[in-house]
């Protein structure tokens, strides 16, 4: 073919399908989510659950909706299609409730469906299994756990399985049990229970064909060192790897992870060397790639701190970054890694922080979204 001929036939083919780099993939439109961010109403300047959209590419965000009326909305979950919301109201006094939401992905609507009873006092994290069967949500103030039935239509239903944990640990806070997240295994087999008051990490089977789905594991639960007090636990995007958070002397535990099996390997301290202070350790995530690890510090601290994660899990120390604000007891990162989000609850805002892929660290953008008592930052796709 002549080159006149071969140059027209691919003007032909751009003008019919777009440039050759889109077509191979090599360009791609700006990734947009929304951001779904859990609040507190009381006492505070929140009126409830707020939904931004945030883009992957540049950092910029845009208010889109919220949703009012449910006092202390602070941690919440979306189902796997993204289509339902399911939030904590967390209050004591035996009024915690959970709440169930329509949600559209596309329009960042959110509609209230209904609320039932968290089974406990002081609900603190919901999460939902793939299947949207139950919602399983951990009772602080109460030191229980509930499994919560999920309707067709994404309500809640009211046949309730409630778990009492029992026991006690040596601190002055840990005179009693305190649930703190609820964390379904990747393949949502295995439900793993962080319990701050009792030092351990309660584990479960899962059947969601039963009507009370939870049964203790074998082993019931795995112990940490007394004074630790386990609060957040994640898993490594490879499945092999699980990584544990505790509140009182901020250490993360690393284990290997088979089977529904948890088997200790590391342990780090996340606070600076020599600091004698208050530490209240936070959450913690793994970036999308699996490369490293965040933790977040309140007290007097106020930092994220950085680890690399090398390819048996374990953790080297990799930098730490202020958040330049109060309390971040919350923070995500974006689905793309491109950006990590904090929620400083004590400041009322959301700093975006730039973060390199390459080294894990983290640089301010500039760019803050202000909100009233920020506590959980959860991100869905928009399509």
């Amino acid at each position: 073919m002549e080159y006149k001929s071969l140059r027209n036939f691919v003007l032909i083919l751009i003008t019919i399908f777009g440039p050759i780099s889109t077509m191979l993939g090599q360009a791609s439109p700006a990734e947009e989510f929304n951001l779904l961010i859990g609040t507190y109403t009381e006492p505070g300047k929140s009126e409830g659950i707020y939904v931004y959209k945030f883009n992957g590419e540049t950092g910029e965000f845009s208010y889109r909706a919220e949703a009012t009326g449910i006092k202390n909305p602070s941690f919440l979950t979306a189902s796997k299609d993204g289509k339902h919301v399911y939030s904590v109201s967390e209050v004591g006094d035996g009024k915690g409730a959970v709440s169930a939401f329509s949600f559209d992905p596309a329009s960042g609507k959110l509609d209230f469906l209904n609320s039932a009873s968290s089974g406990g006092n002081g609900p603190c994290y919901v999460s939902v299994d793939d299947k949207n069967k139950f919602v399983f949500v951990g009772n602080y103030s109460g030191g229980s756990l509930s499994a919560v039935p999920v309707n067709a239509d994404g309500s809640l239903g009211s046949e309730i399985q409630s778990i009492q944990h029992e026991g006690s640990s040596i601190l002055k806070n840990q005179t009693k049990p305190h649930v703190h997240a609820a964390v379904l295994s990747p393949d949502n087999s295995y439900l793993y229970v962080p319990d701050l008051g009792t030092d351990r990490i309660n584990m479960y089977t899962v059947d969601l064909a039963r009507s009370a789905p939870l049964t203790p594991a074998d082993p019931a639960f795995v112990s940490v060192k007394a004074g630790n007090g386990p609060r957040h636990f994640t898993f490594h995007p490879n499945g092999k790897f699980a990584y544990l958070i505790q509140e009182m002397t901020g250490n993360v535990t690393v284990f290997d992870y088979k089977k529904g099996k948890l088997h200790p390997k590391q342990s780090f301290a996340l606070p600076s060397q020599g600091y004698k202070g208050p530490i209240d350790a936070a959450d913690i995530h793994i970036s999308p790639d699996g490369k490293f690890l965040y933790g977040s510090l309140r007290g007097d601290i106020d930092e994220v701190v950085i680890y690399a994660i090398n390819k048996k899990g374990e953790l080297t120390y990799a930098g730490r970054q202020s958040t330049l604000g109060k309390n971040p007891r919350n923070f995500a990162i974006d689905p793309t890694g491109n950006f990590l989000l904090v929620g400083n609850g004590g400041s009322d805002e959301i700093v975006i922080f730039k973060r390199n892929g390459e080294t894990g660290s983290l640089t301010p953008t500039g760019k803050t979204i202000k909100v009233g008592a920020p506590v959980c930052l959860k991100f869905v796709p928009i399509k």
